[in-house]
């Protein structure tokens, strides 16, 4: 046997376990043994080829081969055709790295996912990891904060507030307790950005976090995780005890006078803890409702101390910015929109996926050119970009840029990056009923506009469809979603109004119901 094992990657991320990832890696395992072949088998994130999975790589002197969607009966034929030289068979991809899906994108925060062992510390290091740390040491917090303030970068997890203005008042507050919390309640239909990051790359997020506690001199910090999530809850519950352990984190910071200690605390289902007071009511053990603000969680959030709450995707980005620097980031993207957006494609599409783009390219591009058109083959009717909450685009929409500003400027948002896909098959009468629906279940139930308008938006859709009194009920549809917009509490039921008003603006002829027959007596 070769006394230099050939490592094989196979993923371990939830997307590749659901299709066979498991059993694809214990009979690599056994079919080497068998052989007396000397490998390694390196349990992985996935690359974001979804429609690949499992995807199978071995490491050769050329670089990493990719083989895929490989099933565990393709394993005999696979070390038949001499996969661990990289042999050719028929699925046999290439080099992973050229890949037309890989090589188009401008991968910063996803740049290891994929590429390394998650919970291996010293992966992460041999791949840039701790860097921005390190950096981070050697700054002050107020030059800290300048730097992620310079680099432009805004909140990645839907209201896009600049992430350094939000640091710079937990910095400035006076407090003997300050909290870093992550929200990682990651509820958005068609999203997984935050998942696929915490099995693939964990260190990221709490080195982000880390850097951010030491910028505004917090030493606690909790991870709010979806309950949803059991491989990211079990790989982030094992890396915080590795970086503990490692004294990465804990009462020295890679040694310096800098404590931070970090928990992972499990949601219980509710959307609304995506919202960040709601989530915090959650993790101070309340029932999990909306707050008024002012006062801002960064001046009163977690037990009424200064707090920096921000989204996954967002920690994630710092410690890229602090290795690299503020104008590195900046460079990418465009107007408002700096850095680079993880963008997560999914619905009736042929390859979905996770793609890392610089803000700026047009939806088209993803969908068609990335994407590859509609899994059914028919036309693309609609596009939901930002998550249940999102607007529906139609398909001459499509040029636009996925950029904050420009999706505004369309009565649409960003969100989270999450892009779903409709056919032409899709009634948008139903869809915007869903709309109300979601929102009725989901809504905290603090404030009427939302408690109550989303209850009587599903009666009204349903007096649509049903053909009765159209014009009358689109008036009193258009009325409610006024109220909802102006009156609700938090975006819950500000935002639900969104994917319902332009259902009905761009595909009115859904809601041109003619009414149902009598059922025979």
């Amino acid at each position: 046997m070769s006394a230099n094992p050939v490592r094989i990657f196979v993923p371990v991320d939830a997307a590749a376990l659901s299709v066979g990832a498991e059993a694809v890696a214990q009979t690599i395992a056994s079919e080497a043994a068998v052989r007396g072949l000397a490998i390694e088998v390196v349990r992985n994130g996935s690359r974001g080829m979804l429609w690949l999975e499992p995807m199978v790589e071995v490491e050769t002197n050329e670089g990493r081969i990719a083989y895929g969607p490989v099933a565990a009966k393709d394993v005999p034929s696979l070390f038949d055709a001499g996969l661990v030289t990289g042999g050719a068979h028929g699925l046999r991809l290439g080099k992973t790295e050229e890949l037309d899906w890989m090589k188009r994108q401008q991968r910063l925060t996803f740049e290891r996912v994929g590429v390394i062992d998650p919970l291996s510390i010293a992966d992460y290091r041999a791949h840039g990891g701790f860097k921005g740390l390190e950096k981070a040491l050697a700054l002050t917090g107020g030059e800290i904060v300048e730097a992620v303030k310079a680099s432009g970068l805004r909140g990645r997890g839907g209201a896009g507030f600049p992430t350094g203005i939000k640091w710079k008042t937990v910095h400035d507050a006076k407090a003997e307790q300050k909290y870093i919390v992550c929200n990682a309640d990651e509820g958005d239909s068609g999203t997984f950005a935050d998942r696929m990051l915490f099995e693939g790359d964990p260190y990221l997020t709490i080195e982000g976090m880390t850097i951010a506690a030491i910028a505004v001199g917090a030493t606690r910090g909790y991870i709010y995780l979806r309950s949803e999530y059991p491989h990211a809850h079990r790989t982030l519950q094992r890396a915080i005890l590795k970086a503990e352990a490692a004294g990465l984190i804990g009462a020295s910071v890679l040694g310096s006078e800098h404590a931070f200690h970090l928990e992972v605390r499990l949601g219980a289902g509710a959307y609304i803890c995506g919202e960040e007071t709601s989530l915090l009511e959650s993790l101070e053990g309340k029932r999990a409702i909306v707050r008024a603000k002012p006062p801002l969680p960064a001046l009163q959030g977690l037990f009424g101390k200064p707090t920096v709450v921000n989204n996954v995707l967002s920690f994630a980005a710092v410690p890229w910015i602090l290795d690299h620097g503020a104008q590195a980031y900046a460079d990418y993207g465009m107007g408002r929109s700096r850095g680079t957006l993880p963008i997560q494609l999914g619905g009736n599409v042929k390859r979905g996926g996770l793609i890392e783009l610089a803000f700026g390219i047009s939806l088209r591009e993803i969908i068609e050119d990335m994407g590859g058109g509609t899994l059914s083959g028919r036309p693309i009717r609609a596009v939901q970009v930002g998550g249940p909450l999102g607007a529906y685009l139609t398909a001459g929409q499509l040029d636009v840029q996925m950029d904050y500003e420009a999706l505004a400027a369309m009565r649409a948002m960003l969100g989270h990056g999450g892009i779903v896909v409709f056919d032409d098959s899709v009634d948008m009468a139903r869809q915007a009923r869903f709309a109300f629906a979601f929102c009725a279940k989901e809504s905290c139930g603090k404030c009427t506009p939302c408690r109550i308008g989303a209850t009587r938006g599903v009666e009204t859709m349903d007096r649509i469809i049903a053909g009765t009194e159209v014009p009358k009920n689109i008036a009193v549809l258009r009325d409610l979603s006024k109220l909802m917009t102006d009156a609700s509490l938090c975006a819950m039921g500000g935002l639900t109004p969104m994917p319902v008003l332009s259902a009905l603006n761009h595909f009115p002829e859904d809601f041109d119901r003619p009414p149902l027959p009598l059922a025979a007596e």
